[in-house]
Order: C-alpha cells, then structure tokens, then sequence
C-alpha cells in the first residue's frame, strides 16, 4: 500500500536536473530521513536525470518522468525517458563504459545509481527508452 506518491515530466533540458533532484529531495523529506540520506538520493535522481538527457536524447529534446512512491520508510523512485534505449543494459552498468567518450565525466553514472540507492533495476528498449526503478530504505529515528 502505497502512502503517497508524486509524479512529474520535464524537458530534458541539462536546467532541469537540479529540479528533479530538489523535488524528490523534498518529496522525500516528509518522513524524515537524515541529512546523508537526502544526499543519496539528490545523488542517484541528479545521475539518472543526466543519462536521460546526455544518452537517451543526445542533443535533441524529449521528456523525462519521475514517480516517486513512499511506502513505510522506503522511497522507489521511476525515472523514464523516450529516447535511443540502451543496446546492451549488462555493458551499460560497467564501470566507466561510456556511448558518449566526448565527454568529461563519463562512464559513472549507474554505478553511482547502486552506490547510493539500495537496488535499481533497468529496462530498456532500443529506439524506445528507457525505465530506471531505484529504491532506497531509510532508518526510522
């Protein structure tokens, strides 16, 4: 049973990486996690929002969701995007592998995902996008 949820949709707009971060961030923040736990999170959306805009739509535009989901003490949060999709999801976890060599700080961004979040999950289609379920637990003071 779900206590609460939100949804929203952006342009994948490099500006709208630090709102989707703030706005999980204060989603999350009605039961209370702890400062760290709030970084987590801000981290993971914040990784998740830019593969979307720098691998999913490249240099043209489309959509991003987010859904946030509280249950209990835990927060599963859904980042989608209609773009290109991943060819090989197993490939694309690698740390440091990279579609977009150009730039600076490539390769990171799902291994960041796990580092900070206590599962995620990818779904991707090639041409169609791609759906990234990251959950994160937090301790109940």
């Amino acid at each position: 049973m779900v206590d609460n949820m939100m949804s929203i949709r952006f342009l994948s707009k490099s500006e709208n990486e630090s709102f989707a971060r703030v706005a999980v961030a204060a989603f999350v923040s009605q039961i209370d996690p702890t400062v760290e736990e709030i970084t987590d999170v801000k981290t993971a959306v914040s990784e998740a929002v830019t593969n979307c805009i720098l691998h999913g739509y490249g240099e043209g535009e489309g959509i991003i969701e987010i859904e946030a989901k509280l249950i209990k003490n835990e927060i599963i949060i859904t980042v989608i995007d209609n773009g290109f999709g991943i060819e090989d999801i197993e490939q694309a976890r690698e740390p440091l592998f990279t579609t977009r060599p150009d730039l600076e700080r490539a390769g990171m961004g799902f291994t960041v995902m796990e580092t900070f979040m206590d599962s995620i999950e990818i779904y991707s289609e090639k041409g169609k996008g791609t759906k990234i379920i990251m959950k994160k637990s937090f301790s109940l003071c």
